[in-house]
């Protein structure tokens, strides 16, 4: 006899679990199931971080991986049954991204990928180097006690991290404490902007990330301790290019890129 209140017929009924109910080894198991089980569980939200910006993170994160590629559209019913959010938080992502060169949007249409190939890729980092540089060239020219005490500590959390995430979490640190402090209101505003194009989760995949940068953020330092404005300048534009190799040959070695090759 079926229970009271229901229809006697749930065979088809879909169940809905709420995925920050399960441990992540349920999730992964359930994942590849989901369709056939009728289950649709949810990505668990993150408290603490905006909507907006979870919606960005993952927008990016499905053109690193290569799931959305150059001319794609946004399907943003599928982003709502992902996510579990509204539509406002995803609207907000989508011109913020518009503004960041990541999508464009076309009237009547919806957003779509920009052009996403090694010469953007390149092109993004070549201007991230350049305005990071100049927030730490102002600071080689005028460094206080403070900042100057600060980026040693920084330094010295990076030299004795034992692992990617912690170093890329000390570079972090030390890459706002030179912006907040040197760059002004629009400086800053574009240095972040262009933080789209350095997910998170990428460099902190990345393995060699110590042995790759921490002789730069070695430089830089040197650099602003001498007071030397170009130095410092140099260091975060040699970075830059060399993250920008980095990521062009990781996403080319992953297939994200092999079959969008710039001429």
């Amino acid at each position: 006899m079926p229970l009271a209140g229901r229809p006697p017929n749930q065979s088809s009924e879909l169940i809905r679990i709420r995925s920050d109910h399960l441990s992540e080894r349920t999730r992964e198991t359930l994942a590849p199931y989901q369709f056939q089980m009728g289950i649709k569980a949810r990505v668990p939200k993150k408290y603490g971080v905006k909507e907006k910006d979870q919606v960005v993170t993952h927008i990016i994160n499905l053109v690193m991986t290569g799931k959305l590629r150059t001319g794609d559209r946004i399907d943003r019913n599928e982003i709502v049954r992902d996510l579990g959010l509204s539509r406002v938080p995803i609207q907000e992502a989508v011109v913020q991204l518009e503004h960041d060169g990541i999508l464009s949007t076309r009237y009547h249409r919806g957003a779509f990928v920009s052009r996403f190939d090694e010469a953007t890729i390149a092109e993004h980092h070549e201007l991230y180097g350049i305005l990071n540089g100049i927030a730490s060239a102002r600071c080689a020219t005028n460094p206080t006690p403070r900042i100057l005490a600060h980026l040693d500590d920084c330094l010295r959390t990076m030299r004795t991290a034992k692992d990617t995430k912690s170093f890329q979490e000390g570079c972090w640190v030390y890459r706002d404490a030179v912006n907040e402090e040197y760059a002004g209101p629009r400086l800053l505003a574009t240095i972040r902007a262009g933080k789209s194009f350095a997910p998170t989760e990428f460099w902190i995949s990345y393995p060699k990330a110590k042995a790759d940068f921490l002789p730069s953020y070695e430089d830089e330092t040197a650099a602003i301790q001498a007071r030397d404005p170009e130095g410092a300048r140099k260091a975060c534009i040699d970075r830059a290019e060399l993250m920008g190799q980095i990521m062009i040959g990781e996403l080319t070695r992953r297939g994200v890129l092999g079959h969008l090759r710039s001429p």
